[in-house]
Protein backbone atom coordinates (compact mmCIF):
# COMPACT_ATOMS: atom_id res chain seq x y z
CA UNK A 1 0.00 0.00 0.00
CA UNK A 2 1.39 4.00 -0.78
CA UNK A 3 0.51 6.70 0.10
CA UNK A 4 -1.42 7.09 -2.94
CA UNK A 5 -3.55 4.53 -2.28
CA UNK A 6 -6.44 6.25 -0.36
CA UNK A 7 -6.64 9.46 -2.32
CA UNK A 8 -9.50 10.03 -4.33
CA UNK A 9 -9.65 9.09 -8.25
CA UNK A 10 -10.62 11.30 -11.17
CA UNK A 11 -10.51 10.95 -14.71
CA UNK A 12 -7.95 13.13 -16.26
CA UNK A 13 -6.84 13.13 -19.84
CA UNK A 14 -3.45 11.78 -20.83
CA UNK A 15 -1.77 12.04 -24.78
CA UNK A 16 -0.46 8.94 -25.31
CA UNK A 17 0.56 6.48 -28.30
CA UNK A 18 -2.60 4.71 -29.39
CA UNK A 19 0.06 1.42 -30.62
CA UNK A 20 1.09 1.41 -27.06
CA UNK A 21 -2.11 2.16 -24.96
CA UNK A 22 -3.81 -1.08 -27.65
CA UNK A 23 -1.14 -3.79 -26.55
CA UNK A 24 -0.82 -2.57 -23.23
CA UNK A 25 -4.72 -3.18 -22.91
CA UNK A 26 -4.08 -6.59 -24.34
CA UNK A 27 -1.47 -6.97 -20.96
CA UNK A 28 -3.38 -5.98 -18.61
CA UNK A 29 -7.11 -6.50 -17.70
CA UNK A 30 -7.20 -2.56 -15.88
CA UNK A 31 -4.91 -0.18 -17.44
CA UNK A 32 -5.98 2.65 -15.15
CA UNK A 33 -4.91 0.46 -11.98
CA UNK A 34 -1.49 -0.42 -14.01
CA UNK A 35 -0.51 3.29 -14.85
CA UNK A 36 -1.56 4.23 -11.66
CA UNK A 37 0.92 2.08 -9.97
CA UNK A 38 3.38 2.51 -12.55
CA UNK A 39 2.98 6.67 -11.59
CA UNK A 40 3.33 5.84 -8.10
CA UNK A 41 6.58 3.96 -8.72
CA UNK A 42 7.73 7.24 -10.80
CA UNK A 43 7.00 9.65 -8.09
CA UNK A 44 8.45 8.33 -4.90
CA UNK A 45 11.54 7.15 -7.58
CA UNK A 46 11.75 10.88 -8.09
CA UNK A 47 11.16 11.96 -5.06
CA UNK A 48 13.59 9.97 -3.80
CA UNK A 49 16.51 10.98 -6.03
CA UNK A 50 15.80 14.59 -5.61
CA UNK A 51 15.85 14.16 -2.08
CA UNK A 52 19.76 12.31 -2.19
CA UNK A 53 20.61 15.13 -4.67
CA UNK A 54 19.04 17.75 -2.13
CA UNK A 55 21.26 15.87 0.48
CA UNK A 56 24.60 16.01 -1.51
CA UNK A 57 24.28 19.60 -2.55
CA UNK A 58 23.90 20.84 1.66
CA UNK A 59 27.16 18.47 2.52
CA UNK A 60 28.51 20.03 -0.42
CA UNK A 61 28.02 23.52 0.83
CA UNK A 62 28.83 22.50 4.29
CA UNK A 63 32.45 21.24 3.47
CA UNK A 64 32.35 24.60 1.70
CA UNK A 65 31.68 26.76 3.82
CA UNK A 66 33.63 24.63 6.74
CA UNK A 67 36.53 25.53 4.79
CA UNK A 68 36.36 29.02 3.69
CA UNK A 69 35.97 29.40 7.57
CA UNK A 70 39.19 27.66 8.41
CA UNK A 71 41.34 28.89 5.55
CA UNK A 72 39.92 31.32 3.74
CA UNK A 73 38.36 31.97 0.32
CA UNK A 74 40.54 31.56 -2.60
CA UNK A 75 40.71 35.28 -3.41
CA UNK A 76 41.08 37.10 -0.20
CA UNK A 77 44.75 37.91 -0.51
CA UNK A 78 44.10 39.56 -3.49
CA UNK A 79 40.82 41.67 -2.69
CA UNK A 80 40.58 45.13 -2.37
CA UNK A 81 37.70 45.21 -0.34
Amino acid sequence: MTQFDKALKRPVNLSLNSDLVRRAKDLTSNLSDTVESLLAEFVDAETTRRAETQRQIDALVEASNGFIARHGAFGDEFSTL
